[in-house]
């Protein structure tokens, strides 16, 4: 691992091969660990590189005012990447994709597994259910006092009990249950939720700048191929995120994965890896 400053944070990331750059985004409930197959695999023929938000992982904290869209071109500047492919995952592809319409002329292609999209209200179905299976696992006095980074003290019991919430909901599915899930996704998604959680909590407060148009105004903006990559087990209300982005984006590609949730890339590496391999070697023959 290494680090870059941008705009006074230490973002941390990871490079490995040679040749055309492909950049990893990870989702908002994970860090960079959860591209460990697809950072392996691609590198043998490609340069790749993954990397931790701003305030996530292992990178420094969120403090102020701050875009990650203009972070994640600010790393690939500093890193003399010129033009890469990007793939983001859940929030992450929201990143990857305000970053492709502030800069298209730095992208040569673009895969959005599970993404969020700028300007996209989440329906009130989505909200209710996190705060009946997650939020509500916490104190409501405690929760508000965590949200507002006015605790003293972060209590571990609720740190384990919102990440292995989190985690069911969103890497198993609303409609399955952790049982399902390999012992190593199970570890890896609920040791990720429950850093990220830990650092939202612990944090400095901070605020996220946002692209102005959004992205849902602007899909036909999108002129790179584009891969639109969904779990079928995931929630409803994401299914059908990425079913605005497959239709909106011109002539972009749907790859739909049964039986996975949230995070195809930790739950289903395999099919991932080749499903970019893939996508890559027609956008970028190596």
């Amino acid at each position: 691992m290494q680090k870059v400053r941008i705009d006074g944070t230490d973002i941390a990331y990871e490079e490995a091969g040679s040749g055309e750059t492909v950049v990893l985004v990870h989702a908002g409930c994970a860090d960079r660990r959860m591209w460990q197959e697809q950072f392996a695999a691609l590198s043998e023929r490609y340069r790749v590189i993954r990397y931790d938000w701003r305030g996530r992982g292992a990178s420094g904290d969120a403090v102020g005012s701050f875009a990650h869209h203009r972070d994640l071109l600010a790393l690939m500047d500093r890193l003399q990447v010129r033009r890469a492919a990007v793939v983001g995952a859940s929030d992450g592809g929201r990143i990857a994709l305000d970053a492709l319409l502030t800069a298209p002329h730095r992208f040569r292609a673009l895969g959005l597994i599970a993404a969020g999209l700028s300007g996209h209200q989440w329906p009130a179905s989505l909200v209710d259910r996190a705060r009946r299976q997650v939020h509500s696992l916490v104190p409501s006095e405690r929760l508000r006092h965590y949200q507002q980074g006015a605790a003293e003290r972060i209590e571990p019991g609720d740190l384990d009990a919102v990440a292995e919430a989190e985690a069911e909901l969103l890497v198993a599915g609303p409609d399955r249950t952790r049982a399902v899930l390999p012992p190593r996704v199970w570890e890896l998604a609920v040791a990720m939720d429950r850093l990220t959680r830990e650092r939202m909590w612990g944090g400095p407060r901070f605020t996220e700048q946002q692209l102005c148009p959004p992205a849902k105004e602007r899909l036909a903006e999108v002129a790179v191929p584009t891969l639109v990559v969904a779990g079928l087990a995931d929630a409803p209300e994401i299914l059908a995120a990425s079913a605005l982005l497959a239709e909106g984006i011109p002539g972009a590609r749907r790859l739909d994965l049964p039986d996975t949730g949230h995070l195809p890339p930790v739950e289903r590496p395999q099919l991932v890896t080749a499903a970019l391999t893939d996508f890559l070697a027609t956008t970028m023959p190596w």
